[in-house]
């Protein structure tokens, strides 16, 4: 895994601790700032981390807003851990746009295959794709 690979996964799991916890955000990025890294030589990116996990709290109220419509069903009827990863491609999609939108779908898709419910990679599939087409329509056109 690369090191933004790694800040993703490390990112899914401290947002999927601060929405079962609530605990306070500073306590849970400096928890998972120090983790030993669990493949040596492999590093997370410890800005990327702390971007991801910083802001996308701060973006929940609009990342709900651009994930609903794109679901069957509320936001919050989603488990934590399905949750966690849609926020994660929601915010990369829109505030990363250096991202290209392919890999921000792939990356979503294959943290829900190692941390999602059995088959939930579908549902983060179908919706980043609809989320994508509105907020990366420019790049889909290419």
């Amino acid at each position: 895994m690369t090191p933004k690979q790694l800040s993703r996964a490390r990112a899914v799991q401290a947002l999927y601790q601060w929405l079962v916890s609530g605990d306070d955000l500073v306590k849970i990025e400096e928890q998972f700032l120090n983790r030993d890294e669990p493949y040596p030589p492999y590093k997370i990116s410890k800005s990327y981390f702390s971007n991801l996990f910083l802001n996308i709290p701060k973006n929940i109220t609009l990342l709900d807003e651009i994930i609903e419509p794109s679901l069957d069903r509320g936001v919050d009827e989603l488990g934590p851990t399905e949750r966690a990863i849609l926020y994660l491609g929601v915010y990369e999609l829109k505030f990363q746009p250096e991202v290209p939108y392919k890999v921000v779908i792939n990356e979503a898709v294959e943290l829900t295959k190692l941390y999602g419910a059995e088959g939930a990679y579908k549902l983060i599939n179908t919706s980043l794709d609809k989320i994508a087409q509105d907020l990366r329509s420019v790049e889909l056109s290419d």
